[in-house]
């Protein structure tokens, strides 16, 4: 899973910085601007007890329909489960677990 290089995150600042000026002369809801803060906002980091937790407690599943609802398979969902495994969700599956983290699984549904 790659990391943000140093050009993602200048782009993201300035579609940012972009869409607040856009925002302040009228042309950006609030809404639309909040959105666009969400999508560009990097996900936090989630270790085996995080990514438990939102399985178990938010979305009450099973790690087969986890790992369906995020489209990875039951062995990468069981490694980042693991505290041994070292290996974490990043780039799409780190965005889904946020959306599920922050607005409940009913988000990834609707």
């Amino acid at each position: 899973m790659s990391k943000k290089t140093n050009a993602d995150s200048r782009v993201l600042s300035e579609l940012l910085e972009t869409t607040a000026d856009l925002s302040a002369y009228g042309l950006v809801s609030k809404a639309d601007m909040a959105r666009m803060k969400a999508l560009c906002e990097t996900p936090p980091a989630y270790p085996p007890q995080r990514v438990v937790a939102i399985r178990t407690q938010l979305a009450r599943m099973s790690q087969q329909v986890f790992a369906s609802m995020l489209n990875v398979s039951v062995s990468t969902v069981q490694k980042w489960e693991s505290p041994t495994a070292e290996k974490h969700p990043g780039g799409a599956a780190a965005k889904l677990l946020q959306i599920v983290e922050t607005k409940g699984i009913e988000a990834i549904f609707a």
